[in-house]
């Protein structure tokens, strides 16, 4: 059973590892100098008078430590769930972060029960975007789901 903090904490992680995700593709920042800026300046800090809630920091390092080592597989895992005629380029870059850690935690966290992992990862695409994007993280995760754990 998780505790309602605990459960917190993993949301705010997953929201913080999509942030660091983008960065590191738009800015192409090492992994570990990226990990090491979020310890030290992100997760639970307060940005701009925005407090940020208190993010789980192992899990953290490894939704974004998975998906560096993993991508070639979650991508290739999320261009089989794409419509004909869609590829990764055409996405959103958050878009594809959100759905790449996603797939990470559906592929490697046994841990994390499916659901949680799906509707985890519509809230974060709520920060985003509108509902139309959140159905499409959530149809994208549910054939990955299907694929990786079943």
């Amino acid at each position: 059973m998780t505790t309602p903090s605990r459960s917190k904490s993993r949301s705010a992680a997953r929201l913080a590892a999509v942030q660091a995700l983008y960065q590191r593709q738009m800015e192409g920042t090492a992994l570990a100098r990226l990990l090491d800026e979020f310890h030290q300046h992100r997760l639970g800090k307060e940005i701009e008078e925005a407090q940020y809630a208190d993010a789980e920091v192992a899990f953290f390092d490894d939704v974004v430590s998975g998906v560096d080592a993993r991508e070639e597989e979650i991508d290739a895992l999320l261009t089989e769930r794409l419509a004909e005629g869609w590829n990764l380029k055409r996405l959103d870059k958050t878009m594809l972060q959100i759905l790449r850690a996603g797939t990470y935690e559906l592929l490697a966290r046994a841990d994390v029960p499916v659901g949680t992992a799906i509707s985890e990862y519509v809230d974060v695409a709520h920060a985003f975007f509108d509902e139309r994007e959140a159905k499409f993280v959530n149809g994208v995760l549910d054939g990955v789901a299907k694929a990786v754990r079943e």
